[in-house]
């Protein structure tokens, strides 16, 4: 894993237990899972907009955005970026539509 996604993985486990009035994470988990959704969706929204305008700085920015919301997401439910490159590792090697197919058989 890399080492950015490493340390942030160590952030936000040690962000949920911390007080809320230090920690915007800490917040979020406080709120609980739905308002994590929503900082998602509400991310998802905003990557999604920047692209189709073809703006390229603030397409980085926001897909920064998602991914650090997603994370968040993922540590509440006890999992981590970690989880999500072994699931992209195992699928590496195998064509999309394979993927897919191997999906519909779960």
């Amino acid at each position: 894993m890399s080492e950015i996604l490493t340390k942030l993985t160590e952030i936000l486990e040690a962000r949920k237990s911390a007080p809320t009035d230090s920690s915007y994470v800490a917040q979020l988990h406080a709120e609980g899972l739905n308002k994590i959704l929503e900082k998602v969706g509400e991310e998802a929204t905003e990557t999604i907009l920047a692209a189709k305008d073809n703006d390229r700085p603030e397409l980085v920015k926001e897909t920064a955005d998602l991914w650090f919301h997603s994370l968040v997401m993922l540590s509440h439910l006890d999992l981590s970026a970690a989880d999500v490159l072994q699931e992209l590792e195992r699928r590496f090697g195998l064509s999309g539509l394979e993927e897919k197919a191997s999906r519909n058989n779960d």
